[in-house]
């Protein structure tokens, strides 16, 4: 669960991140009455869960009352990359001497927690890493030994922050690795994380991503997820038990096992596709299951085609074919379904589709030849 910019200050307010005061308003009368509370100049942040803020206009100093109605009055109500601006965050604008980038996450390939750290703030961090990937500087943390301070000093002076920044950051850090901890967060990121001319370091934003599969130790979580803005295909595939991330493509993604789904969505790429999405399954893949899958996916108005990629280790793929057909009886089917069985009684499987093939019901031996036959599906009926 991704949080609000807002949100995750308040976040980190509880393990003692030190953040800019402020308010959030979903009026222009909110936004002068927090404007006047915290005092001028004040920032006026549209809250939307998507980059760019800044470059699209979201986000303006105020250093009066006439300039924050103006700028509060533009932002409410403006569309960001699709995201409508419902709310706006403002607070007190920083003296800012320089600006860093601090996150913790997951690296999964090792198992271990990741610290990323870099002078350069301020810019996206991919941005960063494409063009100068030795201004990140990385700690692996193991998660049962945790990070001591001497190691994120060390973390610090090879990173280059100014010296009278050292000892604020790894303070920050510490408290930022307990919130990723203890807050049971996917990621939290301080971009920036600035020093002001004072010499204090704080977070000037905030980014936080929860681990929703440590929901039911957060109850708290609730009121966070009630704001949120959630994809309403991701909200009907969490009702119905599915694995489901929204993409922006056009071919619908059905696999069974996460591995398989990355593979699929990378496969349609490869061949000139965009994946709509990832859907994972799982083991099951009866007409019910296929029934909810097909039914998220044809929420979706961008998809033109659905490539259905199973392989039948556990499952045998009969079983997966006729809990196809029977879901084309009870979901009504927008676009045409590529499907490619592999696996125990795979033969069998492409036997009943074959006798239900139609315009809407195709079937393909490899995973390869599958998504080339769903992309240009696609292709063909985004070009009439």
């Amino acid at each position: 669960m991704d949080l609000f910019e807002y949100q995750g200050k308040q976040y980190f307010a509880r393990y003692g991140i030190p953040t800019s005061p402020g308010g959030v308003a979903q009026s222009v009368d909110e936004a002068v009455e927090i404007g006047e509370r915290v005092g001028y100049p004040v920032v006026v942040k549209a809250q939307v869960q998507v980059g760019g803020r800044g470059k699209a206009g979201g986000i303006k100093i105020a250093n009066n009352k006439e300039e924050l109605l103006a700028h509060a009055g533009a932002i409410l109500g403006m569309d960001i990359k699709g995201h409508l601006v419902k709310r706006v965050w403002l607070e007190k604008a920083s003296d800012i001497k320089e600006e860093y980038y601090a996150s913790f996450t997951l690296d999964r390939s090792q198992r271990k927690h990741l610290c990323m750290l870099s002078a350069k703030g301020g810019v996206e961090i991919e941005q960063v890493a494409e063009e100068d990937p030795d201004a990140i500087v990385k700690l692996e943390v193991d998660p049962v030994e945790g990070v001591d301070l001497d190691s994120l000093r060390r973390l610090v002076d090879a990173a280059g922050l100014a010296d009278e920044a050292r000892e604020g950051t790894v303070a920050i850090l510490s408290e930022l690795y307990r919130c990723f901890r203890e807050g049971d967060a996917d990621l939290v990121e301080i971009n920036p994380l600035i020093l002001t001319p004072d010499g204090r370091v704080h977070a000037l934003d905030a980014k936080v991503t929860l681990d929703d599969d440590a929901a039911f130790r957060h109850p708290e979580w609730d009121e966070f997820r009630g704001i949120s803005d959630v994809d309403g295909r991701e909200k009907l595939a969490t009702e119905k038990g599915l694995n489901y991330i929204g993409l922006d493509g056009s071919v619908g993604i059905i696999a069974n096992g996460a591995g398989l789904a990355m593979s699929t969505c990378d496969v349609v790429n490869q061949v000139g596709g965009s994946p709509a999405n990832f859907l994972d399954i799982g083991g099951g893949a009866n007409a019910d299951v296929m029934a909810n899958a097909l039914e998220v996916i044809n929420t979706d108005p961008k998809v033109r085609a659905i490539l259905v990629n199973i392989f039948g280790g556990i499952v045998r793929c009969d079983e997966v074919a006729n809990g196809i057909v029977a879901a084309l009886s009870r979901v009504e089917i927008k676009s045409p379904i590529v499907v490619r069985l592999d696996g125990t009684n795979s033969e069998i499987a492409r036997e009943i589709l074959a006798e239900h093939s139609s315009e809407l019901l195709l079937s393909e031996e490899t995973m390869l030849g599958a998504a080339k036959r769903a992309v240009a599906l696609a292709s063909e009926a985004e070009s009439k």
